[in-house]
């Protein structure tokens, strides 16, 4: 094994953890950034260029007739053949968290439709599903198993939000675990049908997956109901029967308690796990081989690789498969340093450079690593379109016109700053208070002058209040402004009340003129 740092020399910012990565005839791609995609990079998917440990991210283009794909992260991912003999795969997509941090229930196909020697062309479709369809989630796999000459989609566990009615103000963004139900999903026809499984009692997010021929291995994983990372090991069996496929579970021995692992796949029968907490922020060193041998399963530690210091003493670290037995892996970078990265990467080869063609296929669902509870700002959408804007990538430089400005600083959208002289949010002790956000402070722009972002927690403003005033385009001024806003508004003019000359006492042309008693009456009955 062998680790290399990467230096990355462009939109650096866009790697956070919950990234996915995606590999197509030998080729990286990434998506999952930070924000919404912007007007430069319509399709948020980028080509991960990786060329003497420099890497470069390089927007790609999807096809006219595509859906639009959202960065998501934390998804489930795998890839897909029509038959074990086919070589030209799809990648599936399912569940994960919008920027926004809403999760998604939707399903996506990613293929290639068009390569050339600059450019990649994807094609995005959106598959609807009917029957049991599994609900929202993040943190879980989705594998494909092939059985009778037919294939199937297996999914199981993750993270969802509560249930609406037990949702509250405080706790709107907690999650809990999903159910423990193996979904079957139909790719071709749209179909999804759940197992209840007496073996598997725990929903279990952050583990490991594994699919050889008509058998998925389930390995590790954290439940969040009593936080603990149980050391097993279960073989779901899917024999596609015509009719009604038969679905059993089986515990076996020999698992490790780990969970948020990265599986990089080495040769035919052997994959390599990398990464992972064994404990609540303590990092899992170790590194271990799974071997199969005639449909037999064998864990065993591998020698640990050289990790540099950097990587021991940090408290998280995140990170994707990038096929050919290598891993991505992330840690935070040395906030102590004024000029310092948000993150630092490497790359760790757990195989030799000398793998076939065969040995490439990545047949495994890959879950990246859990969430750190450092959770993205919100940020606005852009319009996304297939227009020639999103080909205008043309000529010798095309993939460079990528401009990382176009996202925004988390440092100047106001999450963390002082917003007024009362401001008590600490930074380092924020809990979610709104549902708005997930672990940041609720805000609102005040439009006072230039405008600034205030905390809506510290301007004692109600959810209700909150997202009333989201919801539109009014003006909204902070209780420091609020006055001056007040003193800027011109009263509305009030029209003085009409009297009625005392020549109109007199009809004119009707040659009845009023004596004194009736006039000094009309006078009473006006004033």
């Amino acid at each position: 094994m062998s680790l290399q740092m990467v230096t990355v020399s462009n939109n650096i910012a866009l790697i956070q953890p919950g990234f996915s990565l995606m590999t197509f005839d030998g080729q990286i791609f990434f998506f999952g950034q930070k924000g919404w995609p912007k007007r430069s990079c319509p399709t948020g998917v980028f080509h991960f260029d990786i060329q003497h440990n420099h890497l470069k991210l390089k927007p790609t283009v999807f096809s006219n007739d595509s859906c639009y794909l959202p960065p998501l992260r934390y998804p489930a991912t795998c890839t897909f053949k029509g038959s074990l003999e086919s070589e030209k795969h799809q990648y599936i997509i399912h569940g994960g968290k919008t920027p926004n941090n809403e999760l998604s229930d939707k399903i996506y196909v990613m293929s290639v439709v068009c390569k050339n020697n600059k450019k990649v062309t994807f094609r995005c479709i959106e598959k609807d599903l009917v029957g049991d369809v599994p609900e929202a989630r993040y943190g879980h796999t989705i594998d494909v198993v092939y059985s009778r000459g037919k294939s199937m989609g297996v999914l199981f566990g993750g993270r969802t939000y509560m249930p609406s009615a037990q949702r509250t103000t405080e706790k709107w963004n907690s999650v809990a675990d999903c159910l423990p139900h193996v979904f079957l999903v139909d790719f071709e026809f749209g179909c999804s049908v759940s197992y209840i499984l007496p073996e598997l009692q725990d929903g279990l997010s952050f583990h490991v997956s594994i699919a050889r021929n008509d058998t998925v291995y389930i390995l590790g994983g954290h439940s969040l109901a009593n936080n603990i990372r149980p050391a097993n090991l279960y073989r779901i069996r899917v024999d596609l029967l015509l009719g009604s496929p038969a679905v059993n579970c089986t515990v076996l021995p020999g698992g490790i308690s780990v969970s948020s692992a990265i599986l990089t796949q080495t040769n035919k029968d052997e994959f390599v796990i990398v990464g992972g907490y064994q404990l609540e922020n303590q990092k899992r060193m170790v590194c271990n081989i799974v071997s199969f041998d005639d449909n037999k399963i064998e864990i065993r530690q591998m020698e640990t690789p050289d990790w540099t210091p950097d990587i021991k003493h940090s408290k998280i670290w995140f990170g994707n498969n990038m096929g050919n037995g290598t891993v991505f892996l992330g840690i935070p970078g040395d906030n102590k340093q004024a000029a310092s990265e948000a993150f630092y990467f490497y790359m760790l080869k757990c195989a030799e450079d000398d793998v076939n063609e065969d040995q490439k296929a990545l047949t495994t669902s890959q879950t990246p690593t859990e969430d750190p509870g450092d959770s993205t700002p919100f940020e606005d959408s852009e319009e996304f379109c297939f227009s020639a804007e999103a080909y205008s990538f043309n000529g010798d430089d095309e993939f460079d016109t990528y401009n990382e400005d176009d996202e925004e600083d988390e440092s100047e959208t106001g999450y963390w700053i002082t917003c007024c002289h009362t401001c008590d949010v600490d930074i380092n002790t924020w809990v979610p208070f709104y549902s708005t956000e997930l672990n940041k402070p609720a805000m609102i722009y005040c439009s006072h002058g230039d405008g600034h972002w205030v905390h809506a927690q510290c301007m004692d403003l109600a959810e209700r209040t909150l997202i009333h005033l989201s919801e539109g385009s009014n003006k909204y001024y902070c209780n420091e402004h609020v006055e001056i806003a007040r003193a800027l508004q011109t009263p509305k003019r009030v029209l003085p009340l009409k009297k009625p000359p005392l020549k109109s006492l007199h009809k004119k042309g009707s040659g009845k003129i009023f004596t004194p008693a009736k006039k000094s009456f009309l006078r009473r009955l006006f004033d």
